[in-house]
């Protein structure tokens, strides 16, 4: 990038676009990281290059989503911690994508920020990055636009959207679900990035102790707590793929279980949880007692500890516990799927 260009007159104006190219050359080492074999160019064009891998497939289709991580980014504000959050916002866009079935190729970001600070941001895009290795998605491209006199100074925002690719007979899309069914459940990290505004209305975070020790979340503090990064659901449910056939997948966000089970649920079938086997994170524990929320509420908010509800056969139950344990995720079934005019039962 040339340094001849600048403008003083932008820069009295609360833009600063010498910050941005300083951010760009701090991010480049983070985007590295993240090249796979689609990748055709470097970070800087006009448009994001990639090539398609559709060898092998009958009739590729290209799966889109788009998200952000909500007010979880004024956690990261107040505590000035920012390299997970953008964990946050891929985790959100490909565990999306994976619902029906499509390995994500590449991601893009978008943060606006009241003011480019460059180690701030690149700070953030090394966490945008991390999400992009965990998942196997390229990161081609971005922005970083300055909002002076919209945002205040230190406040930013951060969305993003992944693409990824399935063979059309390979799509995940409910026809399949049969009565007798088993639901799994894949554990979340913690509140992941839905309902932040409600988290932080019960614990008034910007004037209570977000770094102290907490004995009913085993010693860690609640900043620390409630900004752990959402889990990528990625490379486990692709390894599933590959040996059974998976008949429907939710990611649980935001709504919860009454929301989002039912989006992969077809008419007249139901998934009827066993309440008592879902194992509920002490964070929500905390959250429902301080905040004196009812378990209804809770249930149509939060993930209560299930990041991810997957439908599978009966008789591949069993295997799908163990392809799950094999990647690392302590996988459970938490109910069957029933005759039912209600999509959810709790």
């Amino acid at each position: 990038m040339s340094m001849n260009s600048k403008s003083e007159s932008y820069a009295a104006a609360g833009v600063d676009i010498t910050a941005g190219y300083k951010a760009v050359e701090l991010m480049k080492k983070h985007i590295a990281r993240t090249k796979n074999e689609g990748c055709l160019d470097d970070v800087g064009g006009f448009g994001g290059c990639f090539g398609l891998p559709v060898k092998g497939m009958e009739e590729p289709v290209l799966v889109s989503g788009t998200d952000g991580c909500g007010t979880k980014v004024k956690l990261a504000i107040l505590l000035d911690k920012h390299d997970t959050i953008g964990i946050d916002a891929v985790a959100m866009c490909v565990n999306d994508i994976i619902c029906v079935g499509a390995k994500p190729l590449f991601f893009l970001d978008y943060i606006a920020c009241g003011k480019n600070i460059p180690e701030k941001i690149a700070s953030i895009v090394s966490g945008v990055a991390e999400g992009c290795v965990q998942s196997g998605a390229a990161l081609i491209g971005g922005e970083t636009a300055e909002h002076p006199g919209m945002m205040p100074i230190d406040d930013y925002d951060l969305a993003g959207f992944a693409v990824g690719i399935v063979d059309k007979k390979k799509i995940i899309d409910n026809t399949t679900v049969e009565e007798g069914d088993v639901v799994i459940a894949l554990p979340s990290s913690g509140v992941h990035s839905n309902g932040f505004s409600l988290v932080r209305k019960v614990f008034d975070v910007e004037n209570c102790d977000l770094t102290s020790p907490v004995a009913e979340l085993g010693g860690k503090s609640l900043g620390e707590t409630l900004l752990a990064p959402t889990k990528i659901y990625v490379k486990p449910v692709l390894a599933l793929l590959e040996e059974v056939k998976v008949r429907a997948i939710s990611h649980i966000t935001g709504g919860g279980f009454y929301e989002n089970i039912p989006r992969s649920i077809p008419d007249g079938y139901g998934a009827k949880i066993d309440k008592s086997a879902v194992k509920v994170l002490p964070i929500f524990d905390l959250i429902a007692k301080t905040g004196n929320i009812s378990e209804r509420d809770m249930f149509n908010t939060f993930n209560m500890g299930v990041g991810m509800s997957i439908v599978v056969a009966k008789e591949d139950a069993d295997k799908a516990l163990e392809i799950f344990k094999s990647q690392g995720e302590d996988a459970y079934v938490i109910g069957e799927i029933v005759k039912s005019e209600d999509k959810v039962i709790l």
